[in-house]
This record gives structure tokens, sequence and C-alpha cells, in this order.
């Protein structure tokens, strides 16, 4: 990392205080350490890879499994939210990580959030612009014809709101029909991961 000492002690020190995660929708940091100017980090296993990888390989997930996956990043979001007061600054695919157990989990939480707090870095920039906030970019409107459930478009919608006073917090998001409107079909998250050729390792 290409910073000072003194800032990569106080993120190696933070990653400490974030270690062994209680909540099964947050990837684990066992352990991390600080030697020769390098910080490492040792996670929980994640056989299947990210979600980005398997958005390679199915195109679209069909809306039952999308409410599924949602359901385990907003639980992953309030765990972060209120038990560990981190904000993660760049939720995308490739920093949802899944498993053949048919989990979903939020990675790549700590640093991001920490380098707000760190000496010298409160303004850097951090983020992947197709996964922004608005108040972060400035974009244009566009148009979109779709075959989704209106319950799956209100649930997008209160993610995107420009206004981030009108944007939902992640345990309103929780009491939104589209993430239990499928329960009953008993979704397969393991299954389907598995059946659309993600490189599952059972243990």
């Amino acid at each position: 990392m290409n910073i000072e000492e003194s800032a990569r002690k106080q993120i190696a020190k933070e990653l400490k205080i974030n270690q062994s995660s209680q909540c099964p929708n947050v990837v684990v940091c066992y352990k991390s350490f600080f030697n020769n100017g390098v910080i490492s980090i040792i996670f929980e296993y994640m056989d299947g890879g990210s979600l980005a990888d398997f958005l390679k390989k199915v195109k679209s997930v069909p809306e039952p499994y999308l409410a599924a996956i949602c359901k385990q990043v907003v639980k992953g979001l309030i765990y972060l939210h209120h038990e560990k007061h981190i904000i993660h600054r760049d939720l995308k695919p490739s920093n949802l990580l899944i498993n053949h157990r048919g989990e979903v989990k939020i990675t790549d939480f700590g640093v991001s959030a920490i380098m707000t707090n760190t000496s010298g870095l409160a303004s850097t920039f951090v983020g992947t612009y197709n996964y922004m906030s608005p108040e972060r970019i400035s974009g244009s409107n566009y148009g979109n014809k779709n075959q989704y459930s209106s319950k799956f478009c209100s649930f997008i919608s209160a993610c995107v709101q420009k206004d981030p006073k009108e944007r939902k917090s992640a345990h309103e998001l929780l009491a939104f029909p589209f993430l239990n409107m499928y329960d009953d079909l008993d979704v397969n998250l393991s299954s389907y991961f598995y059946n659309a050729g993600s490189p599952l390792t059972p243990l």
C-alpha cells in the first residue's frame, strides 16, 4: 500500500477490530497483520467467487433468486451499519461473494470505510461509477422496458432515490414485499449457483 507507515498501521489496527464477524452475510476476516510494509489479510474462503463472476455466466438472474440474494445483502448491510458502524462505499457484484451453501456475503467493507477515517485520506475518491449513489456523480435519465414485477421495481426505486433523504435504510428495505414474495417457493440458491456453472467446491 503506497501510503505512509502510520496510515498502514492504523488500517491494520482497524482491520483487527473488525475481525471475526458475527453476521452470516459478511465475509469473516480471520486475521490481519502488518509486516515489512505489507498488510496481509486472511479471509473466509468463498468457493463460488464473486457475484460479478457468476453474472458473466448467467447474464441475468430470475427474480426469485434476485430476491433471495438481495435479502442476504440487506441483512449484511444492517449488520455493518448498526453493529459495526461501517458504511460500505463500494457495494457492487464483485464485492459480493457466494459459496456452495447458497450464501451471499459482503466483502471489502473494512478498508473502504477505514480510509475515510485515516489521516490524510478523508477526501480520497472511493467507488465504482456504475454503482455509485446519485449524489456522488451526476447522470442522465434513462428508460427501460422490463418484465419484472411491480414489487421488484418498487424495491429498486427505493434503493436509487436521487435525494439521500428519500432513500430507504437497510432496515426499511428489509420490510419491502419483494424480499419475501418468493418465500413459499423455497428458493434454493445453492442448487442455482451450482447448476448455473459456478466453480463450487463442496466441502
